[in-house]
């Protein structure tokens, strides 16, 4: 991709991963709220996603779109959530469109589906189970949170029905920073280790599609989320496994 990559809500745990991992495989531009803290050898656009003179300057330009910028708080209250997380991607989307880019990744979570949970758990969380999520289901928010992801999925989906936009929804499991969770069944089964987020939001980057809805794990051997779309389309190919690790040691 020869435009710049708009990259919102570059400072947090997802952005800075993605950046980690193929940071110098893209013409970068990072949008947030506060300037980075080091250097960076990437354009900078301070503001915010509900700023619409702000987000024209972030994505003028810019070949494709990860939109990560958001209130990430599970217990975020409607008001921000509505403000930041539905109203942020929707400008976001409308000056997308209006600016011709080509792809736009949405972060979305697992809290989108996050109700699937109460009746199987635990089981759900080990591999004995055989239910999964493949993203065809309807949304079952756990939390207003979730509620706003679930927006931003059908948001996605309006704007690539009405204007052809391609849009891939990521939700994410449990991205953790060196290791799976410790002690957290569910916690391993949704684990996204920072290695797998970047090359899957780089295959988001170079694949084909229209709209998709794809989960964002790594390849655990006990997983409730399915794989199996985010290989076919994206050509995800995670490397890492929860199983593999005996609380912070690898041991395969």
């Amino acid at each position: 991709m020869d435009e710049p990559v708009l990259l919102t809500g570059a400072a947090g745990r997802v952005g800075q991963a993605i950046l980690d991992g193929i940071g110098d495989d893209y013409d970068w531009r990072l949008f947030d709220r506060e300037p980075p803290t080091g250097d960076t050898d990437h354009e900078v656009v301070v503001g915010d996603v509900t700023d619409e003179d702000a987000v024209r300057e972030a994505v003028a330009g810019a070949g494709a779109v990860i939109h990560l910028a958001g209130d990430p708080r599970p217990e975020a209250p409607w008001e921000s959530v509505l403000r930041n997380n539905i109203d942020g991607a929707q400008t976001i989307l409308d000056v997308a469109v209006e600016e011709d880019v080509e792809k736009f990744v949405f972060a979305s979570s697992n809290h989108a589906v996050g109700h699937y949970e109460p009746e199987r758990k635990p089981d759900l969380y080990r591999e004995h189970d055989d239910f999964h999520l493949d993203g065809t289901e309807l949304p079952r928010p756990g939390n207003l949170y979730g509620v706003s992801k679930a927006a931003g999925e059908t948001l996605g989906r309006y704007y690539h029905d009405e204007h052809d936009l391609s849009f891939v929804a990521v939700r994410i499991g449990n991205l953790t920073v060196g290791h799976p969770p410790i002690d957290y069944e569910r916690g391993q089964a949704m684990w996204l280790s920072q290695h797998d987020c970047a090359h899957l939001f780089d295959c988001c980057l170079s694949a084909d599609y229209g709209y998709e809805i794809v989960f964002g794990i790594s390849d655990n051997d006990r997983k409730y989320y399915s794989l199996e779309r985010a290989r076919e389309v994206l050509g995800y190919d995670p490397q890492d496994n929860s199983a593999e690790w005996d609380g912070d040691e690898k041991v395969v």
